[in-house]
């Protein structure tokens, strides 16, 4: 069910901040180790993609704000980024205005919309990654998760069990 009003906080968050809501910490969430390395880009990208895969995703991994689960998402960020390059390629080369088909008279360049559409997605995404400069006080690097020699025996649902 998705909730009306702004997004969570991370807890990581909340707990550097002092839990200013004295609301109760959530439990057990899953901690996501960063990728080891960058992966290679996927086959279904464009040249122009893979290499904003390369730039954009060194820096992240680097960052450590790129995990196994945000391959996706850079993926997507990627090929945004190709079909904004795209679009603003045609608008350099016929305009933003050309002449509708038939009546003559002047209309805005189809090129604008998608130009408009792909820079709405890469911003969504790059908020997501901290990209911008007031979403990059927000994200926090991913941690190695850390498991024990005792963890490996131990059930999951038993480890987040408190003896009272």
């Amino acid at each position: 069910m998705v909730r009306p009003g702004p997004k969570p906080k991370p807890t990581a968050l909340r707990v550097v901040q002092g839990n200013p809501g004295h609301r109760p910490l959530p439990e057990g969430e899953p901690e996501i180790a960063a990728s080891a390395e960058l992966p290679e880009p996927p086959e279904h990208l464009n040249d122009m993609a893979r290499h904003e895969w390369v730039r954009t995703g060194s820096v992240l991994h680097a960052a450590g704000l790129l995990t196994d689960l945000d391959l996706n998402a850079l993926a997507i960020y990627c090929v945004a980024y190709a079909r904004w390059r795209e679009a603003e390629k045609q608008i350099e080369e016929f305009g933003m205005l050309q002449l509708a088909p038939g009546s003559g008279y002047p209309m805005q360049s189809p090129y604008l919309q998608i130009v408009n559409k792909a820079i709405e997605q890469m911003t969504k995404i790059q908020a997501e990654f901290g990209m911008g400069p007031s979403s990059r006080t927000r994200v926090q690097p991913a941690k190695v998760a850390k498991v024990s020699k005792l963890d490996k025996y131990i059930s999951p649902r038993r480890r987040g069990r408190r003896d009272s």
